[in-house]
């Protein structure tokens, strides 16, 4: 075993350059593999069961998944509004235990503003038994006064802290050009929860009632607030109502009474269900992003062969002497297949932190966009049967056993030197 060992080790020292390029393509190929894997299995859990909070959303008639993607997600346009009578019968519904409207439709600088009560604070749970929470030094919003409170991410990307001011833009899309007047003081920032409410500008719904260029339509016709005077709940209207429900049942009901039978509004439940649609819409594009790893794993493999099979000519006499020096031939051959093994051993080492570097970059991109947050240190999983097995373990594995395979081809030819003919010296 000492002297298979020694023959690796000599190998790789004589042959640095091309294993060294064998090695990086390997890591490569591990990490990419890692990477694709554990994207891909946390933003599944992030959309379809991560930390939202809610049972349900009520909005406008119309597509579910667009519902669930605007209030939830803050990533599509508002379907349209619903009145408020909608949103205080909800309310009132026995097996509803919370309830809250959100008024969307305006930004700061790209970050969603949502007008909504101070349930949001004091009632809501965004993940069981976890609240939202304001940094020292900050409080949430007083709902009668123009005030705001700044999730952690928005505020850390715009450098906003409390006390500071900030003028609303009209629209879910960042225009220079749409620029409200009204002016909210910022008085709390709230600590991070790694969810997409990290994006969001919260601020009272009456504030968004009254900003300027907002028209209510609750009755059909258009209201505009006057100042310092209360608005008549037949005129207000609701982007949405987030919804918790008691009981389970309290959803199968609810979605049979709205989406099946009334034509007035749209009941997104449960939101994992809907999410976990998208991502069967879009199943194709992991699928595409796996044949790419793979593919890059056989490149790979293919180096590993290449890289050894071409050493071959220059080794033969090497491997007539160590025959002629009573080495068996399935020395040769161990020698050459644990060369090939500790080649892709070396590259999957290296792999990980090709992995941790892809998947941190891909973490900031998603962060930014979605609010969903990844770990770098959490691996992503592949099922086998009814248990799943970490990516991080088997890619690496994987790609021993494959970078051992891709030495047997030179092995055997090695295997099959003929010592006579190869013990003449080279002119």
């Amino acid at each position: 075993m000492s002297g298979i060992f020694l023959l690796v080790r000599r190998s790789l020292r004589q042959h640095v350059l091309s294993t060294a390029i064998t090695v990086v393509s390997v890591a490569l190929a591990s990490g990419l593999v890692m990477a694709v894997f554990s994207i891909k299995t946390q933003t599944h859990e992030a959309f379809t069961g991560g930390q939202i909070g809610y049972d349900a959303v009520l909005g406008a008639r119309g597509s579910q998944l667009q519902l669930v993607l605007n209030t939830v997600f803050h990533l599509e346009t508002s379907p349209g509004n619903i009145p408020w009578s909608l949103y205080q019968d909800i309310k009132k519904h026995p097996m509803v235990k919370l309830a809250i409207p959100y008024a969307l439709g305006d930004n700061y600088k790209g970050f969603r503003i949502i007008g909504t009560t101070e349930q949001i604070f004091t009632d809501f749970e965004y993940q069981e038994g976890k609240q939202f929470q304001v940094r020292a030094g900050g409080r949430f919003f007083d709902p009668a006064l123009a005030e705001a409170v700044v999730g952690s991410f928005a505020a850390q990307k715009l450098g906003l802290k409390v006390g500071d001011h900030f003028q609303p833009y009209h629209g879910v899309d960042y225009n220079a050009n749409a620029q409200h007047e009204e002016n909210f003081l910022i008085v709390g920032v709230l600590e991070p929860t790694n969810s997409p409410s990290d994006r969001v500008f919260w601020i009272p719904i009456d504030g968004l009632f009254r900003m300027g260029g907002h028209t209510l339509r609750g009755q059909g016709q258009d209201y505009k607030p006057a100042a310092n005077q209360e608005i008549p709940d037949e005129h207000k209207e609701a982007s949405a109502v987030m919804l918790k429900f008691k009981t389970e049942f309290a959803g199968i009901m609810l979605d049979q009474t709205i989406n099946h039978q009334g034509k007035v509004a749209t009941l997104a439940w449960p939101i994992g269900k809907v999410m976990a649609e998208l991502f069967e819409k879009i199943g194709w594009m992991d699928r595409v992003l796996a044949l790419v790893a793979y593919l890059v794993v056989l490149v790979a493999a293919g180096s590993i062969l290449a890289s050894i099979y071409n050493t071959m000519n220059e080794r033969r006499r090497e491997f007539a002497i160590l025959r002629a020096l009573g080495a068996r031939k399935h020395t040769v051959f161990s020698a050459i297949v644990a060369e090939a093994a500790a080649i892709t051993l070396l590259g999957s080492l290296l792999g990980f932190l090709v992995y941790a570097a892809i998947l941190a970059g891909a973490a900031t991109v998603i962060r930014a966009q979605t609010g969903v947050v990844l770990d770098v240190f959490r691996s992503g999983q592949v099922a086998f049967g009814p248990t799943e097995v970490p990516i991080v373990i088997l890619a690496p594995l994987g790609m021993v056993l494959l970078g051992a395979l891709a030495g047997v081809v030179p092995a055997v030819k090695a295997y099959a030197t003929d010592v006579v003919s190869n013990l003449t010296p080279v002119s």
